[in-house]
């Protein structure tokens, strides 16, 4: 063994043992020679077997990742497959005896089906196919006629052959007009035994309800349809309503029990003689009597308005319908019959805005309100203040949903920010109709109906018109009314 040192400033220093040196530098042993397998797995940690394969698409490098993707992806998916043999299964051992017989039987109606008349044994040896199933003996159906339905159509497509469906038609034509039958009106058919599947089936009966006071039913007598009447009681006792107007002379009457169209034909009556919004006041009470027919099977129809009255501190106001010359027209109970030029108000509400100059709620300055605004709620319906035409109905700028009618003698008016109309341009309409529905359409702050009245082509204040004409009842006819009168006063409220 050689020690070798080496001298520098600082004195001696020992510089190893057995290393060649020279000029005082240690020479490194040369490294072993590398193995076959050594060199190969060199070379492999050279390779990036995993580059990306969103660059350099198409290299070499990058077909080597897409060999290495699909190498893991296979081997990954063969070692992972789950076992796809076949799964052994153990068989049932074969019924037999009773258990067979009850299997048979569940078979055909199975009790878990909820059957609870007892078990049905199933068909056995002795039991002959059949070529074909037997038809009922007959067959229960029901029909309903629709609007614009032919009678006979109805019963053709219900099953009901061609002739027989034209005998029934003509056979209740005897008891009601066929037009006159109300749309809804349901029909109970019974068809019977038919010799060949290449027929109708015979009409045996028919049932329906023909009118609101008769009923029909059509038997086959001897092969031939005869027809049946059933008449039904009727009581034709009126209906009479009374209560409070509150705070909405509509939402009372409609809280009483009356029809929505019997309120709007109140309304209209009493419109025509008072300003629902000026001089019907909470206290007051309503008044009607309206045509009621019950029947004996329980239904009960209502009719037309007869008498609306209100009674303001005491003071009753009695409008009764009575056919004139001029057709039916609301009388007072004196016989006398006021027609005025223009209703109290077309809607009712309160007025939040009469005519002339003001500060306008949205535009801010003052300028000519030409007509008078009527706070309502919204879709309360607006009446025509007199018979007129609609000379348009549409939107009218600011105005939003408006509509114009032209009356007798230079008059036309307007009225504004509907929500919907009811009539249109070119219609006739008379006084108290509805043209349209309070609403908030244009510019408007809220819902409320403008409405203007011209004379001539020039805004006047509607306040300042007013056309009455009387006419009184004499003689006879004087005496029937107040007999009519009488009956109508002399209905208990609620029938």
């Amino acid at each position: 063994m050689r020690l070798v040192f080496l001298r520098n400033d600082h004195g001696l220093e020992f510089a190893g043992a057995g290393v060649a040196r020279s000029f005082g530098r240690a020479i490194a042993a040369p490294p072993p020679p590398l193995t076959p397998w050594e060199q190969v797995r060199e070379r492999a940690a050279g390779i990036d077997w995993v580059p990306d394969l969103g660059a350099a698409i198409g290299s070499r490098a990058w077909w080597r990742g897409l060999a290495t993707c699909t190498a893991l992806c296979a081997g990954t998916s063969y070692f992972l497959a789950p076992d796809l043999g076949p799964i052994a299964g153990v068989a049932p051992a074969p019924l037999a005896g009773a258990q067979w017989e009850e299997a048979r039987a569940q078979g055909i109606a199975p009790l878990a089906w909820g059957a609870s008349t007892g078990r049905r044994m199933a068909a056995n040896d002795l039991v002959n196919p059949l070529a074909e199933a037997p038809e009922r003996p007959v067959i229960e159906l029901a029909a309903t006629l629709g609007e614009g339905d032919a009678f006979a159509k109805v019963l053709e497509r219900a099953g009901v052959g061609r002739g027989d469906a034209l005998a029934a038609a003509e056979l209740v034509r005897e008891t009601v007009a066929l037009e006159d039958i109300a749309p809804g009106t349901r029909l109970s058919l019974t068809l019977g035994m038919r010799d060949s599947k290449m027929v109708a089936r015979p009409l045996e009966t028919l049932k329906m309800r023909a009118r609101f006071d008769m009923a029909v039913s059509l038997t086959r007598n001897g092969g031939e349809l005869a027809l049946n009447r059933h008449p039904i009681a009727i009581d034709r006792t009126p209906l009479r309503i009374q209560g409070l107007v509150g705070g909405s002379l509509y939402r009372s009457a409609r809280a009483a029990g009356a029809p929505a169209k019997l309120v709007e034909s109140y309304i209209r009556a009493i419109a025509t003689k008072l300003s629902l919004g000026r001089d019907v006041g909470s206290d007051d009470r309503f008044d009607m009597v309206i045509d009621r027919e019950r029947a004996a099977t329980g239904e009960t129809r209502l009719g037309k308005l007869q008498l609306a009255g209100i009674e303001r501190g005491g003071k009753p106001l009695q409008l009764i319908r009575w056919a004139g010359d001029n057709g039916e027209e609301w009388w007072d109970a004196n016989g006398e019959n006021e027609r005025r030029g223009f209703m109290g108000m077309p809607t009712q509400g309160r007025i939040t805005s009469n005519f002339g100059y003001r500060t306008h709620p949205l535009l801010r300055f003052v300028r000519l309100h030409k007509g008078m605004d009527i706070g309502a709620p919204h879709g309360a319906p607006i009446y025509a203040v007199l018979d007129g035409v609609v000379q348009n109905a549409g939107r009218a700028g600011g105005y939003g949903n408006f509509v114009k009618l032209s009356h007798a003698g230079g008059l036309g008016s307007g009225y504004g920010h509907m929500s919907r109309f009811a009539v249109r341009s070119g219609e006739r309409v008379r006084q108290g109709q509805v043209i349209g529905y309070v609403g908030s359409t244009g510019m408007s702050t809220g819902p409320h109906l403008h409405w203007e009245v011209w004379k001539n082509g020039r805004a006047i204040n509607p306040k300042s018109i007013s056309f009455t004409s009387v006419a009184r009842l004499s003689g006879d006819e004087f005496r029937r009314f107040k007999a009519r009168v009488r009956t109508l006063l002399g209905v208990s409220v609620g029938g």
